[in-house]
């Protein structure tokens, strides 16, 4: 057969019911139809005649809701659905998979006959393949068994990149080692896989993170293979988990205020371990910070509190807060409820306008409104934003206009030195520009694959080339 460019799924591998009669989507189900529909694959789903109505409304709408096609099959009309369908879908038929459960049912080998290769779901051999079936073992290995194969052919199975990139989902539900068979790069987002953290288990940060029994198999299989990369490596990614760290780094950019333009600093701020320090009002003075001061866990993301934060307007609201120690301290802004988030790939800059926290006079008064308390927010959840009378449009237009690009552009080039990363996200206030990065994954200036024979040489550098197909598996990225 051809690249593979269309997937018929039996109701078989896709439906079972809850106990009372009630149809629903098998386990794993759910997640390969999200992949699917933006894989820039054709994808059907098919039942026969005899199914009930109850289950056959459900497939029905299952499919209207990811766009997919679905046809019902009986034993005369049947070969006039299937060549309905590929008009439709406007592909040959030797691209096309059938995927079931029904290994001996009657509508597979006429399928089989009009030319579609047959992947058969539930049989515990791994991938293989005789001259009618291909077998796997669970739904889940069904895009990782479709890549595999268009890659022998030179083709891009999931949405094409026009230098050659192949992306396939990977799933921790089954082994990873027979998925990374043919995967050569790794990019993961692994602050998703952290379980737990205790910053009370070693001097060193990382040492108090805990990621997920997936994660370590996955950094497990990299030790074990080298030539397999991991974009990135989590010794990159580490110092990014820690908000004293990424602080300490932001203090270089004032290196790069030039003449002509904008100043640039990171924010004060002052890591502390205890909300109750004797010497906490002098530790404050010699940090420069004045109220307000915003309080966030030292710890950045992967954990639930990570997100968990304060604005304290008087030294007396510290005992009133429960953020998770340790805490940085940080000082509060005025921005007019605008910030910039900038988004760095290679040497590309590009940005977003997004509406953010009012300044510290709106945020006070609402204190004032509140018994003067300190306010107390999850950044992800229930961040404090402007209302639109505290937002103006015509200042934002006139912020836009006013933004340093060049400065920012240095600042981009700087952190992509200091972090040994290409792709990542920082966010600027526009007063003085300040800088705060919100960094969770990137990819290397240099990833390496592994070469097509197995040779003593060192791997080569990852090919852009697009007679070379490159396959990256995709970690914790796509579960949405």
């Amino acid at each position: 057969m051809g690249a593979v460019r269309g997937v018929l799924l039996d109701e078989s591998v896709l439906l079972s019911d809850d106990g009372s009669g009630n149809p629903r989507l098998k386990p794993g189900a759910e997640v390969l139809l999200r992949r699917l529909r933006y894989s820039n694959l054709r994808v059907g789903f098919c039942h026969h005649e005899d199914l009930s109505a109850v289950k056959a409304i459900f497939l029905q709408n299952t499919a209207r809701i990811y766009s997919f096609s679905c046809v019902s099959l009986d034993a005369p009309d049947a070969k006039y659905s299937f060549n309905q369908l590929l008009l439709d879908w406007g592909i040959a038929r030797d691209n096309c998979f059938y995927v079931t459960s029904k290994r001996h049912d009657a509508f597979t080998h006429e399928i089989q006959n009009q030319g579609w290769l047959t992947v058969c779901v539930g049989v515990d051999s791994g991938s293989v393949m005789n001259k009618e079936f291909l077998f796997i073992n669970k739904l889940e290995e069904l895009l990782i068994t479709v890549c595999s194969l268009s890659k022998k052919r030179g083709a891009l199975p999931m949405y094409p990149t026009q230098n050659g990139l192949i992306f396939v989902p990977l799933t921790f539900e089954i082994p990873l080692v027979s998925q990374l068979q043919d995967v050569d790069a790794v990019l993961h987002k692994a602050t998703d896989e952290i379980v737990d953290f205790n910053p009370h288990i070693s001097t060193h940060f990382s040492h108090g993170i805990s990621f997920s029994k997936g994660m370590q198999e996955l950094e497990r299989f990299i030790q074990d293979h080298p030539e397999c990369c991991m974009i990135d490596p989590l010794n990159n990614i580490y110092p990014l988990l820690d908000r004293y760290n990424i602080q300490q780094l932001l203090l270089g950019l004032q290196e790069l205020n030039m003449k002509d333009h904008c100043r640039l600093r990171a924010p004060h701020f002052l890591k502390i371990d205890n909300f109750h320090e004797p010497n906490l009002r002098d530790q404050l003075s010699e940090a420069n910070l004045s109220f307000p001061i915003i309080v966030k866990p030292q710890i950045a993301c992967g954990v639930g509190d990570a997100h968990s934060m304060a604005l304290v307007f008087k030294f007396e609201d510290f005992k009133e807060i429960c953020v998770p120690l340790p805490a940085i301290l940080q000082e509060y802004v005025d921005h007019g409820s605008l910030i910039f988030k900038f988004y760095v790939l290679g040497n590309n800059v590009f940005h977003a306008v997004k509406k953010s926290m009012p300044n510290a006079s709106f945020l006070k008064s609402s204190s004032e409104q509140a018994g003067s308390k300190p306010i107390i927010f999850d950044s992800l959840k229930s961040l404090p934003v402007a209302t639109d009378d505290q937002f103006s449009v015509g200042r934002l237009q006139a912020d836009i206009q006013s933004l340093d690009v060049d400065l920012v552009k240095s600042a981009a080039n700087w952190l992509k030195t200091e972090l040994d990363l290409t792709i990542f996200l920082d966010l600027m206030l526009l007063k003085y520009l300040i800088l705060m990065l919100y960094l969770h994954f990137g990819l290397q200036s240099r990833v390496h694959m592994r070469p097509e024979k197995q040779t003593e040489q060192r791997p080569q550098s990852l090919s852009l080339n697009p007679q070379i197909k490159t396959t990256i598996g995709t970690c914790s990225l796509s579960s949405a």
